[in-house]
């Protein structure tokens, strides 16, 4: 029999760049209580935490709430493979969103010396959507960065700003003009 690795909390840390802050939260919370504690009290992972650490944060990363996330576990979580499956194609689709922004990227280098605010904005938004749904909070955060950033500008420059996207949305083809539409439905949560 081969014995199990543990992994005291900082080291589980910086091995997979979840912060020891968020570990101490998902302690307190139940949803990762390590499996061992050292003489001195600090907290030992096994592999078997690490596999559970993988499905909150998958879970996390699918639009779970924490409270979600503890109700799935409580009930005997999800199968891993099915929740490896679903990683897989939400990273298919980034790297289809990838290739979709490097081309609106090279178009901008090719029109780099006269180029439009609304190609940026338009950049902006495709960067954007290459993210995981949203949090609600995220979704009212982005909101407010959304009227502070555009707080500033003249009547004109926000008409600008409007035509631009409303071009940009007339060149899009019925298939990708749906396609965003689904991208943006899956971030905002609908």
């Amino acid at each position: 029999m081969t014995e199990q690795r543990e992994w005291r909390i900082g080291e589980l840390a910086r091995a997979t760049g979840v912060t020891v802050r968020a570990l101490h939260h998902y302690d307190r919370l139940g949803l990762l209580v390590p499996s061992s504690r050292t003489a001195g009290g600090h907290r030992c992972y096994t592999g078997d935490d690490v596999r559970r650490l993988h499905t909150i944060l998958a879970l996390r990363g699918f639009g779970l709430s924490l409270r979600d996330i503890a109700a799935a576990l409580a009930a005997g979580g999800e199968d891993p493979r099915e929740i490896l499956r679903r990683q897989l194609a939400e990273t298919e689709e980034r790297i289809r969103q990838a290739k979709h922004v490097r081309l609106s990227l090279l178009g901008l280098l090719s029109r780099l010396d006269d180029p439009e605010p609304s190609q940026f904005v338009t950049l902006i938004e495709e960067m954007v959507t290459m993210n995981r749904p949203l949090t609600p909070e995220q979704i009212e955060q982005m909101n407010r960065d959304r009227h502070e950033a555009t707080a500033h500008l003249s009547e004109e420059e926000l008409a600008e700003m409007s035509r631009g996207r409303e071009a940009a949305m007339a060149a899009l083809s019925e298939e990708e003009l749906a396609e965003m539409q689904r991208t943006r439905a899956r971030l905002m949560g609908h």
